[in-house]
């Protein structure tokens, strides 16, 4: 089976033939004969909690379930009452399905184990950001859902074994946008395809195969809020790109941010600060996955100056790490500024 990634728009436009998500799901696992079912249930599970938290989200404002909680998250973070129920539909629809071994959430400090492995049944575990950018709710901003799909290893391995695996591992990968349409982006490792929900069936159909970033955009994503405290390199490129014609474009959730990459190129950025050398974003839970669309997506994604995010060895399941990711040549022009001061790292 050739799986390398088609070029995209145009192939999704000569495919006439109406597909669901939950049809083009089946339809992979017709190409893969030994296949159980368990992950498609897998997808199936993800699927299920897009449309209800896309729900939620649309009447959040009518149902007052906007604002905070008054508690905050492992990462020092203050909940939104949005990022509780979004978690709680996703543990409550992932721990319904046989496949799932453990799951893993931005949300909770500990992973959640389910079930133990039973031989010759696989299983997978599941990690997942329930709503990134949620602080973008009370405004009508974009939000959006990230999920990373990896193997269980069984044999009596730990929660830490199977969970701590590099980015390059994962099974599948996608994102759920929230936005003035509900989009799921969804990899299994052949390829980027994108589907929206049509609310009249409540199915996501469809719409494009094989996604490709397109080259030659100059636009650059990030908070240049915090430029001040990124590293030189980082400052040194911004000062290029503004004075070579680029645009800013930061909208505040990676989903979004990601999304408008995806489809029209250019560089997405999230430096280390010195508040945060370490970088701020989640390896497990929004860099892997997300690296894993940009390239499956023909892109690049680095964690500093040559190194790759997807070959990190995760030592934390809530470890943070840099991020440089989108299309090859733009992600090449900031990496070429981070390699003139040597011995730099970002």
């Amino acid at each position: 089976m050739d799986t390398t990634p088609k070029a995209g728009p145009k192939a999704a436009r000569d495919d006439v033939r109406i597909m669901t998500l939950q049809s083009h799901i089946l339809e992979q696992q017709a190409h893969h004969p030994q296949a159980s079912g368990t992950f498609s249930w897998i997808l199936s599970a993800l699927s299920i909690s897009a449309k209800i938290i896309a729900d939620k989200v649309r009447r959040a404002r009518l149902e007052n379930v906007l604002g905070s909680v008054g508690t905050e998250n492992i990462q020092g973070e203050v909940q939104q009452k949005l990022d509780v129920l979004a978690n709680d539909v996703l543990l409550r629809t992932l721990g319904g399905r046989e496949g799932v071994a453990i799951v893993a959430s931005e949300e909770n400090e500990e992973p959640v184990i389910l079930r133990e492995e039973v031989e010759g049944v696989p299983r997978y575990c599941v990690l997942f950001d329930p709503l990134d950018g949620s602080s973008n709710l009370d405004i009508c901003g974009g939000v959006g859902t990230i999920f990373s799909i990896l193997e269980h290893k069984g044999n009596g391995a730990s929660v830490q074994d199977s969970l701590l695996q590099p980015g390059y591992k994962q099974v599948a990968a996608g994102y759920v946008l929230y936005g003035s349409s509900t989009v799921f982006v969804l990899t299994i490792g052949q390829g980027v395809d994108l589907f929206v929900l049509d609310p009249s069936i409540g199915a996501f159909m469809r719409v494009e195969r094989s996604l490709m970033i397109p080259s030659g955009n100059k636009t650059y994503s990030v908070n240049e809020g915090n430029r001040k405290v990124f590293p030189e390199g980082y400052q040194r490129y911004l000062d290029w790109a503004q004075s070579n014609g680029y645009s800013g474009r930061y909208a505040g959730a990676m989903v979004a941010d990601v999304h408008r990459i995806l489809l029209k190129g250019g560089v997405f950025l999230y430096p280390p600060t010195k508040k945060a050398p370490e970088g701020k974003l989640r390896l497990m839970y929004e860099a892997n996955p997300m690296a894993m669309i940009i390239e499956q997506a023909g892109g690049k994604t680095f964690a500093g100056c040559g190194q790759r995010v997807m070959d990190i060895q995760p030592t934390a399941i809530h470890q943070r790490t840099p991020v440089i990711l989108g299309a090859t040549d733009q992600v090449a022009l900031v990496l070429a500024h981070l390699e003139k001061d040597s011995g730099q790292h970002a």
